[in-house]
């Protein structure tokens, strides 16, 4: 990826910018991973640190990482081109292929503070450059093999830093830019001590960094101002949160149905017209049946009335309910003889159940959903 503008150390961000960028990098995955190794004599690596390296190429790393190998001393490079991690042994190989696991006897200094700055500066170059091309962000570590203190105040603090390094300087320029890099990045470090065959000592080190970048603001006439991060986050999650709410709705949608649906009906038979005094009261459910006239075993409930024989059924199937005429026995809704399956609209039922005498048997239905 080809630098588009030198990214500076921006100002802080929101809570919102935080988690908007974090939902960025977890939707797309895939992270920055610079192993970062120390070449003078004093950190040889031995059996242990070996495996040790060896253990995070070969169980740490994930489909969609991209690894950078860094070796330094008194000087160092800018990232080299990533190596692309899609989960295959050949991946590993070639990671392991580059990475320098014996120690340079004619190195003897290590200006790691010189390393920290370009490896640091260098990966929020890369996260720069992939929101101006609108591209998702990654969150980034650092793994340190170096005996070197990190995160030092000046680097007078460091023997091995060389004397005319501009770090031995407190105000130097780049020094100054160092420290502004370390409070910029949101980083955690954790820190695994390895003891060398001489009996001395060095550090594994892994610095995490969140996903991030550089907001800059700046005035723009009309009173307004132009920033970077927050249209960014719009480009990137405006599709993910749209599907996230449909989702969302269909959710709600759907939860609602199925509560309808396993929601039994009350339907309360009122026999005023008839002889009888009480009403009856029975229950629907989805799927379900109540049989007029006499007890259907096949049915939830029965509702008498007069003659041997089942009229119809109520029958229910979702949100709607319907009359279904047996014809052994005349049935009439709403004062229209029943031949037919019908849909039964409204909340209050109204049936006419004659008997062979002829005598009118009416009974009302209030339905409860």
């Amino acid at each position: 990826m080809t630098a588009l503008t030198k990214v500076t150390p921006g100002q802080p961000l929101t809570s919102l910018q935080k988690s908007g960028l974090e939902w960025v990098a977890r939707l797309h995955g895939g992270r920055d991973v610079v192993l970062a190794i120390d070449l003078t004599e004093s950190v040889g690596l031995n059996d242990e640190g070996r495996n040790r390296l060896r253990q995070i190429v070969q169980d740490s790393l994930r489909p969609g990482d991209s690894v950078y190998v860094v070796p330094f001393a008194t000087n160092v490079n800018p990232l080299p081109p990533a190596i692309e991690f899609n989960g295959k042994r050949e991946d590993i190989d070639r990671i392991l292929q580059v990475v320098p696991l014996d120690r340079d006897p004619n190195l003897r200094n290590t200006d790691i503070q010189r390393a920290e700055l370009i490896i640091y500066q260098n990966l929020a170059q890369v996260n720069h450059d992939r929101l101006q091309e609108n591209q998702p962000i990654k969150p980034q570590s650092v793994v340190w093999i170096t005996d070197a203190p990190l995160f030092s105040k000046s680097g007078q603090e460091w023997i091995e830093t060389p004397a005319d390094s501009p770090f031995r300087v407190e105000s130097s320029e780049e020094s100054q830019q160092r420290r502004e890099w370390i409070q910029a990045l949101p980083m955690r470090d954790r820190k695994l001590g390895i003891r060398t065959n001489d009996n001395k000592e060095y550090n594994l080190t892994v610095v995490d960094i969140d996903p991030t970048v550089q907001e800059l603001c700046t005035p723009a006439p009309g009173g307004r101002e132009t920033c970077l991060v927050t249209p960014y986050l719009i480009k990137q999650l405006w599709l993910p949160a749209s599907i996230s709410i449909i989702v969302f709705i269909a959710l709600v949608v759907a939860g609602i149905k199925f509560y309808r649906l396993q929601k039994k009906w009350q339907l309360i038979v009122d026999f005023t017209a008839t002889a009888k005094e009480e009403d009856q009261i029975c229950y629907l459910g989805h799927k379900k049946r109540i049989a007029i006239g006499e007890y259907d075993s096949t049915c939830d409930d029965s509702i008498d009335t007069p003659g041997p024989e089942v009229r119809a059924y109520l029958e229910r199937k979702g949100d709607k309910l319907y009359l279904v005429p047996t014809g052994d026995a005349p049935i009439y809704y709403n004062g229209r003889e029943i031949t037919v399956r019908t849909l039964i609209t409204g909340y209050r039922i109204r049936l006419n159940c004659p008997d062979s005498r002829k005598r009118d048997y009416e009974i009302v239905i209030k339905l409860i959903k």
